[in-house]
């Protein structure tokens, strides 16, 4: 195979066709290669401390990408074909023919026909290796081969044909690899069936497609299957972002820090659960305003894990927000610039008002996304790095964005009583035991009450933030913060818009995020989520979306573009958000308050 250059948007690069995944250019089909292929000259570094330190010992560097035509100094990623066998469209020949043509990489047969690539490609059900079907090996093998001497021992490597057979329908058996050396042939239904290239005697190679055979340090030996080379389960890729904003302390570990520095600790500690830790315990939480639980808590040690690396990512931007809510009017500049509005400055329905705790108009933010990796057939698989060279310090491909967006806190006692009442958790439950149920899906947020209403809310909020803000759905994000598992709870979502240039800070975001334009807008989201153009279907049914991960939610109503959700469009539910049946809704009877207003106003 050959290095062939070609350029990607940079938002490509990254997903969905980023290191390891194919990607079909001017009718070839192309693999990218890991980033020790890349010229790190041309990939310069990006500078994001608070991802790095989640990723461990690395570097982020953004793919060398141009636009227009590429000559030979021009800045760009390298490809390899892939796969290699192809087949012309002419004569039907199946080859790696390859070759230059006035210096220049040649797509075209001897016959002058156009080569074509092979539909299908072998990927190891576990180790997440991908490489050619032996073509030639499976053509002389299967049912019958065994049996004639000349299949056996043919050697008319160059006598492949791809040929389709009339008479057999449109689908895969009608499509054959024939042998004219020997006469056998295969259809290429055999090749889709269970285990049929285990049953042949084909092994996975242990490597990816660019890897020299001298890179395999042992035999893999996972089952190799047959799939179409453009199938969604061939990549999937392992990615990270984070918002480049000053690194704030959490409010549990600063109040940790403050029990920890009480002159009655080391008494507390001493004591080691003795009959005066109770009394102890009582003297520091009476002092510092915290709970004697929170005390003991502190003296035993149970701090929150931090082994989600996107919740700890998460832990210091949430902290980040409340103390620039705190702060009201941002003057500090540089790349988080958050103007804050507290609840007494937002004016609207009662029972919308009290349930928010804070507004942000975000006018700057910075995005970092990396890829980690990526696996391939099920999210089960191996994990392959992004960086395959010599162990040391990997280079992950990442971009960096700016943006600006909307932030809301949301109360958290009112949130708390909510998602408290049996009828709330019973509805959240579903969901909770699909999750479970899914074995790729544990890698999605825990589908609690708080997250799923906050989740749909957002997607409400983005669909009528489409029409009012000047930017596209397709280029607004979110960002949730509903957890109640960890040491300080987070209620809040973040919508952002965030681009290459200085396309994502135009300011028509921001604008809106101005309490007196943002509560009217709220109100006309929920209005919409009222009535779904496919009730009463839509509201009645709980088994909707991506494996059933959706309750009622849909296109009509609830969903998004992908590129906008941190879940792929997954665990919505507007009868969390609205009510319905026999669930309370977290924003049930502000539509009341509102209708009820209107028709007050219009009577006086």
């Amino acid at each position: 195979m050959e290095k062939i250059r070609h350029d990607l948007r940079l938002s490509e690069t990254i997903t969905p066709f980023g290191v390891g995944a194919i990607v079909d250019i001017r009718g070839e089909s192309l693999i990218a290669p890991d980033t020790s292929w890349w010229d790190k000259k041309y990939a310069h570094e990006i500078s994001c401390e608070r991802l790095l330190a989640r990723l461990g010992a690395g570097v982020l560097r953004q793919p060398p990408t141009h636009a227009g035509h590429a000559g030979k100094d021009t800045p760009a990623l390298l490809y390899w074909r892939f796969p290699a066998w192809r087949f012309c469209e002419r004569c039907s020949k199946l080859s790696k023919l390859t070759g230059k043509k006035k210096g220049k990489w040649s797509n075209t047969c001897e016959c002058g026909g156009f080569l074509v690539p092979m539909r299908y490609i072998a990927i190891c059900e576990q180790g997440s290796h991908a490489q050619d079907v032996p073509w030639f090996k499976w053509a002389h093998r299967g049912h019958g081969a065994t049996l004639d001497e000349a299949v056996r021992f043919c050697k008319a490597y160059k006598e492949l044909r791809f040929e389709r057979v009339s008479g057999q329908g449109e689908g895969l058996a009608s499509l054959r690899v024939k042998c004219y050396g020997c006469g056998h042939s295969r259809s290429l239904a055999e090749l889709v069936t269970r285990d049929t290239l285990h049953r042949d005697g084909l092994h996975c190679v242990g490597r990816q497609p660019w890897e020299p055979e001298s890179s395999v340090k042992k035999p893999c030996n996972h089952r190799l299957v047959a799939v179409q080379r453009g199938a969604t389960g061939n990549y999937i890729a392992d990615r990270i972002s984070a918002l480049d904003i000053p690194e704030e302390r959490p409010q549990s570990a600063e109040i940790a820090d403050k029990i920890r520095g009480h002159v009655f600790f080391e008494k507390l500690m001493a004591d080691n659960g003795g009959p005066q830790a109770e009394v102890i315990a009582g003297w520091i939480a009476g002092e510092l305003g915290v709970s004697p639980e929170t005390v003991r808590e502190v003296a035993a040690g149970d701090e929150a894990s931090a082994d989600d690396v996107l919740l700890d990512l998460k832990d210091g931007e949430w902290a980040a927000f409340l103390k620039k809510l705190e702060g009201g009017r941002d003057r500090t500049g540089g790349d988080f610039v958050v103007d804050g509005w507290s609840r007494d400055t937002t004016s609207g329905p009662e029972s919308l008002v009290s349930r928010i705790a804070g507004v942000g108009q975000v006018h700057r933010v910075r995005e970092v996304t990396a890829l980690r990796g990526f696996r391939r057939h099920s999210a089960e698989a191996d994990l392959i790095t992004a960086d395959l060279g010599p162990k040391g310090f990997p280079t992950y491909p990442a971009m960096e964005m700016f943006g600006e967006g909307i932030f809301l806190r949301f109360d958290e006692d009112k949130l708390a009583q909510w998602e408290a009442q049996p009828g709330v958790q019973a509805r959240a439950g579903i969901l909770l035991k699909r999750r479970a149920g899914t074995p790729w899906a544990d890698r999605l947020d825990v589908p609690e009450p708080r997250y799923i209403a906050l989740h749909t809310l957002s997607h409400l909020l983005i669909r009528r933030l489409a029409f009012a803000s000047g930017y596209a759905s397709a280029s607004l994000r979110e960002r949730i913060y509903a957890n109640s598992d960890r040491k300080d709870k987070t209620a809040g979502i973040l919508i952002y818009t965030a681009a290459g240039d200085a396309q994502g800070t135009l300011g028509g975001l921001a604008r809106l995020g101005h309490p007196g334009k943002l509560i009217p807008l709220l109100v006309s989201a929920l209005d919409d989520a009222d009535v779904c153009s496919n009730d009463p279907v839509c509201i009645e049914r709980d088994r909707q979306g991506s494996s059933q991960l959706n309750l009622s939610a849909c296109h009509g109503c609830s969903l998004v573009s992908e590129t906008s959700c941190e879940t792929g469009n997954r665990l919505l539910d507007r009868q969390l958000v609205l009510g319905g049946g026999n669930v309370v809704g977290f924003w049930d009877g502000v539509l009341a308050e509102v209708r009820q207003a209107t028709v007050t106003a219009r009577s006086e």
